[in-house]
């Protein structure tokens, strides 16, 4: 037969082009591992931020106080006391406090909510005239610091009464633009067919908010109770500023007074009642994370 016959390559010599392959190969592999290093290195920092005043927090509450002062800093109690817990609950009402910052965290979530929802449904099914520009009104007001608003809000208060009342505490923020905002970013990606379907059968408005609406914005509608209660629980300016009495004050300003009694002297006593202040929305918060991410998420793209 004609033609030539190729010969073979001569192979290449040792600590040549094999090992050159193998550096390539194994350089990417290098680089990904001194990545994923990096970023366990920073998430670590960033945990330490966050969890490392918490874990001080309730670590403190249950020192003595030679643990406290001590140096080097103990970093566990050797024998955990509670009595920083009794401590702080007796040397202030907070069982009254307790009790207010309870009452007005319920009915200022209820009143704010159902205004947000009531409000994000009308903006979001019904025509009126103007309703871009009022949304852009509701918006606008976001950017306005909520101090701006303390002297009007004291003022009608007191013209009304209300000062050192439940009233007085509640009712002035149970308008919220933000969680107006949130329902209505939600509810502007259910389909309109479920909403002309339940027309054509007769249904009215609430039918149609609480029959249909509501169930659809489930996940979006807890994400705002819970950031709606931890805000009223933790509200300090306009309680502070409303109430005059121990007989109407909340947890936050019974947690000022208990560091202003006790002084720098005795902080496991004061952190004893940060504690007590802060574990129930830390519960709420450890419970309900997830709802909060997934909520939060959900219509952020539509309006």
């Amino acid at each position: 037969m004609s033609g030539t016959i190729a010969e073979p390559r001569s192979a290449p010599a040792p600590g040549t082009s094999a090992p050159r392959r193998t550096a390539r190969a194994g350089g990417p592999r290098a680089v990904r591992s001194a990545a994923t290093f990096v970023k366990y290195v920073l998430l670590i920092g960033v945990a330490a931020v966050f969890v490392g005043p918490l874990y001080w927090l309730f670590t403190t509450a249950v020192k003595t106080p030679d643990e406290i002062y001590s140096f080097p800093p103990v970093w566990w109690p050797r024998d955990p006391s509670w009595d920083n817990f009794a401590l702080a609950w007796n040397a202030a009402p907070f069982d009254r406090f307790f009790l207010n910052s309870a009452v007005t965290t319920v009915a200022g979530t209820a009143l704010k909510i159902l205004n947000a929802v009531l409000t994000a449904y009308a903006f979001s099914f019904l025509a009126f005239p103007r309703k871009q520009w009022l949304f852009l009104v509701l918006l606008g007001a976001m950017m306005v610091p909520g101090h701006v608003v303390l002297l009007p809000n004291f003022l009608t208060v007191a013209g009304l009464g209300w000062v050192n009342t439940y009233a007085g505490l509640i009712l002035p923020g149970i308008g919220s633009v933000f969680a107006t905002f949130l329902l209505r970013q939600h509810m502007m990606t259910i389909p309109r067919e479920l909403i002309e379907a339940a027309k054509v059968d007769g249904a009215g408005h609430l039918r149609i908010l609480f029959g249909i609406v509501l169930p659809v914005s489930r996940p979006i509608l807890l994400t705002v109770v819970i950031i709606t209660v931890v805000e009223e629980w933790n509200n300090f300016i306009w309680p502070l500023i409303v109430t005059n009495s121990d007989h109407m004050r909340t947890l936050p300003i019974g947690l000022m007074m208990l560091k202003n009694q006790e002084g720098l002297a005795n902080w496991g006593t004061i952190m004893a009642g940060a504690v007590m202040v802060l574990a129930p929305m830390l519960l709420i918060f450890l419970i309900a994370q997830r709802h909060i991410v997934g909520g939060l998420t959900q219509g952020a793209v539509k309006g």
